[in-house]
């Protein structure tokens, strides 16, 4: 199997396509454990419960129309769909889909740099489901 290094992953919020300006991509996919032990038995048992997705994104800030602040600012205290893939390429089993839908954007820090520094925007969208797509 190959290794993978990130230099081209394709990353849309809300169907806009922002992969020339981020810088970092982090999904995490998790399944609730819930306790199922019942009496009688010899140790913990449990069985998967609620997805729990998140997602966090860096992106290097452009204020102009269209472009990360009119995409993400309008966001903020609302569900969206978020499109991860390692590459540009179309969906293959080596390019897989992963798309978050109903995902919760709690915040946005439009404006955060030191002097000289390239501004950021640093977003975590939290909640609702995850599928993959290899075709």
């Amino acid at each position: 199997m190959a290794k993978v290094v990130l230099t081209n992953a394709s990353i849309t919020i809300n169907s806009v396509d922002l992969s020339t300006y981020a810088n970092n991509v982090e999904i995490v996919y998790e399944v609730d454990s819930v306790e199922s032990t019942a009496f009688g038995s010899g140790g913990h048992t449990f069985v998967g419960g609620l997805q729990n997705v998140s997602c966090n994104i860096d992106l290097m800030q452009d204020f102009a129309a269209t472009k990360v602040e009119a995409t993400i600012y309008p966001l903020v205290g609302t569900t969206t769909t978020v499109v991860i893939k390692p590459t540009s390429s179309a969906v293959a089993a080596d390019n897989p889909s992963y798309t978050l839908t109903d995902t919760f954007l709690a915040a946005h820090t439009p404006v955060a740099a030191s002097v000289g520094e390239m501004a950021m925007t640093s977003l975590s969208f939290t909640g609702g489901t995850i599928a993959k797509a290899t075709s």
